[in-house]
Parts: structure tokens; C-alpha cells; sequence
């Protein structure tokens, strides 16, 4: 007869892992071509120039150059104001 019980299953130990979200470059930074500068869920930063919005909200790089990040506003649907920030990539000569 056995002394101990069973090993069995546990109920904890299931963690998500974090999906590395955030900002990847930053104002004034140097970017390649396809470089990723911002993992993100939903549009909290908008595509400017030289800038595009993958599939799952993230914002590529388009063309070589320096990371610009600046503030507009924008106007809502129902006619209020927010402050958005976008995101553009300036070539560099």
C-alpha cells in the first residue's frame, strides 16, 4: 500500500504569457526598413508618414530614417476634441 498520495493534477501554475507591448523606438532614433516601433492593441498611436499599421494595430516602419513622434488634435465623432498621438518616420538625407 502506497504511503503517499497521489502526485495528481494542480489547479495553479497556468499563467498567460505578456504579449511585449509598448513603445520599441523612440523620439530621435535611428530605424531600418520593416523595423517594428510600436506593439499595440488598438490605436492609443496613430500611423503619420512613412509609418504603417499592421494587422494587429502594431506600426512598422516604411522607409529608413528618424523615429518623430507629435501630438494633434483630432475630433471625435460626436464633435468633442482629443489629443492623439502619431507616429512618422522622417527620411533621412
Amino acid at each position: 500500500m502506497a504511503h503517499t498520495k497521489s502526485g495528481g493534477s494542480t489547479k495553479l501554475g497556468r499563467d498567460s504569457r505578456s504579449q511585449r507591448l509598448g513603445v520599441k523606438r523612440q523620439h530621435g532614433e535611428k530605424v531600418k526598413v520593416g523595423e517594428i516601433l510600436i506593439r499595440q492593441r488598438g490605436t492609443k498611436y496613430s500611423a503619420g508618414t512613412n509609418v504603417v499599421r499592421a494587422g494587429d494595430d502594431s506600426l512598422y516602419a516604411m522607409k529608413a530614417g528618424v523615429v518623430n513622434f507629435k501630438t494633434k488634435k483630432k475630433t471625435n465623432f460626436d464633435g468633442s476634441l482629443r489629443f492623439a498621438k502619431e507616429v512618422s518616420v522622417l527620411s533621412s538625407l
